[in-house]
């Protein structure tokens, strides 16, 4: 039941997330979008995870491991949000949520085993992608390629994170396991941009951007605490932010999208979900 309850709730938050991110991308640039979510993010974390105290396996290859997936969230932040700046919540959200797939191919570079019934589902994930990001042309009401694109390599950032993560263990006490990105973020991004008095936000921007940081702690600390009671089904409820994104952007936002662009959305969701479930 905590397994279902920690997957259901990350994937709610990662949606609102989305959300707010597609909203906040067409107000600020996509560097001080996520300078400012990993800034709100540091400083929410960093006084919870001391207070955990310090792990004594934090050493060695367990912070390399941590420091890849910090760097892997902040790039995949990143180039989500330069997607979303002029791309359709309905294409990129699913493509990016693709990430626990390409976690999964990395995994099997890395020597793990796959069976054949993943890796057609792998490709069913690719073929969905594609025809995701296809467009007649670009106009003010269809997306271009090129966030298709940048969604893709945001995926591919991510699923770099999601794989170190799980390489730096299950044993670090859940708010260090959210605190890295945030670090990252912190020094990479928001402390460049301030001392180059770049650091600005602007009030339309400003709620999209809060929401955003909480929605994204909450959504990491749901989603660790429900894996420690079941990895595959918090990850089957999890991925499937991409699809729920989808839907309330079509709700919220009235989207519109091809029909090989919905087909291909459809692909990716189910694709997505069963092979998180037979990953088990």
């Amino acid at each position: 039941m905590l397994a279902v309850l920690g997957g259901l709730g990350a994937a709610l938050a990662f949606s609102v997330t989305t959300l707010c991110y597609a909203r906040a991308s067409r107000l600020l640039a996509p560097a001080l979008v996520t300078a400012w979510v990993m800034l709100i993010g540091f400083v929410v974390t960093a006084p919870l995870a001391l207070a955990q105290g310090i792990p004594e396996r934090l050493h060695g290859s367990a912070v390399a491991w941590l420091a890849l997936a910090g760097c892997g969230n902040v790039a995949g932040l990143v180039l989500t949000n330069a997607a979303f700046r002029g791309g359709q919540v309905g294409v990129v959200g699913p493509i990016v949520s693709t990430e626990g797939a390409i976690a999964a191919v990395i995994a099997v570079l890395a020597g793990e085993q796959l069976a054949t019934s993943s890796a057609v589902l792998l490709g069913v994930i690719a073929l969905g992608i594609v025809a995701a990001g296809m467009t007649r042309s670009a106009t003010a009401s269809s997306p271009t390629a090129r966030p298709a694109a940048l969604a893709v390599a945001a995926a591919c950032c991510f699923g770099v994170s999601l794989y170190s993560t799980a390489r730096a263990g299950a044993v670090l006490p859940v708010f260090w396991a959210v605190l890295p990105a945030r670090f990252v973020g912190v020094v990479v991004l928001a402390l460049p941009l301030a001392a180059s008095r770049r650091l600005h936000w602007s009030r339309a921007a400003a709620p999209f951007v809060v929401v955003s940081a909480l929605a994204e702690v909450v959504g990491f600390v749901a989603y660790t605490l429900g894996s420690r009671h079941g990895v595959a089904v918090a990850a089957v409820l999890a991925s499937q932010f991409g699809a729920i994104s989808a839907m309330l952007a079509y709700l919220l936002f009235g989207e519109r999208l091809r029909r090989v662009q919905i087909a291909g959305v459809a692909l990716i969701a189910v694709g997505v979900a069963t092979l998180a479930a037979i990953q088990a």
